[in-house]
């Protein structure tokens, strides 16, 4: 925790709200956190590589190129967060978001999964190294809260 503020690092699935939800939530709590996260703009983050460092022939090369840029954003933040909150969506893949739980657990930072009853026994792994599971955005608020506050 630095200086009482709580960093909430919010990893994964971009594809729907739930880090509004959770920042509103966050809000009408009045918890004193910094929400963290990726950069969410799908194409922003597929072609900062090469936007920064220069075109790439093939395809590989250019997806190489970019997660080793958004790399080095997504560990800093994970490095300074007190909890990272790791969602899943069931429509796309989130390869993304297994790493960033295994690095959070590799940091001994707290994780939070988040993610669809549904997908309780695909991500039993990762689930494992979670100190809680939650299955909605307000859960997660709750959690934060009684983190922070020690209430209901």
């Amino acid at each position: 925790m630095k200086a009482d503020r709580w960093q909430v690092y919010l990893s994964g699935e971009i594809h729907s709200d739930w880090r509004h939800q959770i920042s509103a939530g966050v809000e009408t709590a009045g918890l004193p956190v910094d929400l963290l996260s990726p950069v969410t703009e799908h194409d922003t983050s597929d072609r900062c590589g090469v936007a920064i460092l220069g075109e790439e022939q093939t395809a590989f090369w250019q997806d190489h190129k970019g997660a080793k840029v958004n790399a080095i954003r997504n560990r800093a933040l994970m490095q300074s967060a007190d909890v990272v909150v790791v969602r899943f969506g069931d429509k796309y893949k989130q390869w993304n978001a297994a790493f960033d739980a295994g690095y959070a657990a590799a940091l001994g930072k707290s994780i939070v999964t988040l993610h669809d009853p549904g997908l309780t026994h695909a991500l039993k792994e990762v689930d494992g190294a979670a100190m809680a599971v939650a299955e909605t955005p307000q859960q997660v608020v709750k959690l934060l809260t009684y983190a922070i506050q020690g209430s209901l």
